[in-house]
């Protein structure tokens, strides 16, 4: 099941951000893009500079607070 309320522990392809091996990187332009967006939204303001595993779990805490995405 995709995009469920936590990961599927039955499928390897999905992980709690914590356990991602890139989780470290920095956020992609895609993962910037939208939570510029959602934080606007949000009146909230982040740093440019979260990692791929903080921009995801960002994004699903903004999409709960804005009722978007889920």
């Amino acid at each position: 099941m995709l995009g469920g309320a936590a990961p599927d522990p039955s499928n390897p392809a999905s992980k709690d951000p914590s356990e991602w091996v890139t989780g470290d990187e920095p956020m992609t332009g895609a993962q910037a893009s939208y939570l510029d967006t959602l934080a606007r939204e949000a009146g909230e303001e982040l740093p440019a500079d979260l990692t791929k595993a903080r921009a995801s779990e960002e994004i699903d805490r903004l999409q709960e607070k804005t009722g978007r995405g889920r």
